[in-house]
């Protein structure tokens, strides 16, 4: 057994809530979130819209999952339908997250997504309780005063608490996992259960004769490294219940790497429709680069053809000065997609990153082109959007039925606001 004398040991809680988007919809419909069937879908006008979310009782009556479709939906007059409202659950997630900040300090809660957030409870003993008592005090307070109901995991670390949450706590409503526990509640685990590893990483390791965490465990840490690298390392440790990743600090500030925005659309798009596609994209990109007073010399381009044909391409290119104009960066990836783009398929995904960051009053002038008229228009472009809405002011092409921007602007994280 290893020794986890030297670790450190710390109180975190991983909340995870149950069945969110459903279960806010319910709330605000008058509904019980635990024993009435509703779905929430992205858009009830497609009947191959995702079904985002399930109550559990939908879940439980009819098995919808929620990776499901509209179309798939039972025939039940119990099921209540609704359109997704991102706007909705941001609010209520800012609103657990005050509530739990009332708890401890903004720099020890760490939000994970929209419905999930690791908090920090150390040194609350004494005016709580211990860990499972301050984790059914947030627990019954978000229930009170929400409706909302929750599953908490606590663990000696992020991963610990992670685990204890997603193999246990979903049934229990808490679980704790300390160091000690590993070996009894998580080795036994598949390891697709665990937390960080999908489907290719599963593969792997089987082919390995690796299929329970127990056995990831015991395999050489030097095979592991040798084989993945640094993950490799990862994954032995996390076996061992061991995750040194800091759980006090800004969690809010981290340094950007690159800035990128893509889409899934709606229907498969003909070849003379992407480029409208890939400048609103391109648009995007600059502008949060430039409001970040970033530019960029890589710039990558990614399609996804249609579900028939499958496939599609992921290319990058460098250029010479770093870039944050939005017609700069469109040509790149026009010349991307020219080149490797296989001339017949229809496309039904497209995103576009750029990074390789500098500070954008670093970029060199350019001795044969005026790019400080071109920054310039871009700013201006930018603070018009600002004041007016990001609608205000648009190319051409984003009017056309191939634009995205409009569509986008009266959404968020693609669903509706």
């Amino acid at each position: 057994m290893h020794d986890f004398s030297h670790l450190p040991r710390n109180d975190v809680l991983c909340m995870d809530m149950r069945s969110f988007y459903a279960s806010v919809e319910c709330m605000k419909q008058g509904l019980d979130p635990m024993t009435d069937m509703l779905a929430v879908v992205g858009d009830k006008t497609r009947s191959g819209s995702i079904i985002l979310a399930a109550s559990p009782e939908l879940k439980r009556r009819h098995g919808v999952k929620n990776v499901s479709r509209f179309f798939d939906l039972p025939d039940d007059p119990n099921i209540h339908v609704v359109e997704a409202k991102m706007g909705d659950y941001i609010k209520v997630s800012l609103e657990i997250t005050k509530l739990v900040n009332r708890f401890v300090p903004k720099e020890a809660i760490h939000q994970y997504s929209v419905d999930e957030v690791w908090v920090t409870v150390n040194g609350l003993t004494k005016i709580y309780g211990a860990p499972h008592e301050v984790a059914k005090l947030i627990q019954t307070e978000i229930k009170d005063t929400m409706g909302l109901t929750c599953s908490i995991g606590i663990g000696d670390n992020k991963f610990l608490a992670k685990v204890a949450m997603d193999l246990y706590a979903k049934k229990t409503g808490i679980a704790e996992c300390r160091y000690e526990d590993v070996e009894a509640m998580l080795w036994p685990t598949p390891i697709e259960d665990i937390w960080g590893i999908g489907s290719r990483m599963k593969h792997n390791l089987n082919r390995m004769g690796i299929v329970t965490l127990g056995q990831l465990a015991q395999y050489p840490l030097e095979r592991l490294k040798k084989r993945f690298g640094v993950m490799g390392e990862q994954l032995y440790w996390h076996a061992w219940g061991v995750d040194l990743s800091p759980v006090i600090g800004d969690f809010q500030k981290q340094e950007q790497k690159g800035f990128g925005h893509g889409i899934t659309l709606l229907r498969d798009y003909r070849k003379d429709e992407v480029y409208a596609c890939i400048l609103d994209l391109c648009e995007e990109v600059c502008r949060r680069a430039r409001t970040a007073k970033k530019a960029g010399r890589t710039v990558h381009l990614g399609i996804g053809y249609c579900q028939e044909v499958g496939g599609g391409f992921h290319r990058s290119r460098s250029v010479d000065l770093p870039t944050n104009i939005t017609m700069d960066v469109y040509n790149v990836c026009v010349e991307l997609f020219e080149t490797f783009y296989d001339g017949a398929s229809k496309v039904r995904r497209v995103f576009v990153t750029l990074d390789n960051l500098y500070a954008d009053e670093e970029t060199q002038l350019d001795l044969f082109e005026n790019r400080t008229k071109k920054k310039d228009i871009g700013y201006v472009m930018d603070q018009i959007r600002d004041r007016y809405g990001s609608t205000a002011l648009l190319r051409a092409t984003s009017y056309t039925e191939a634009g995205i921007t409009l569509d986008r602007s009266k959404k968020i994280g693609g669903h509706k606001a």
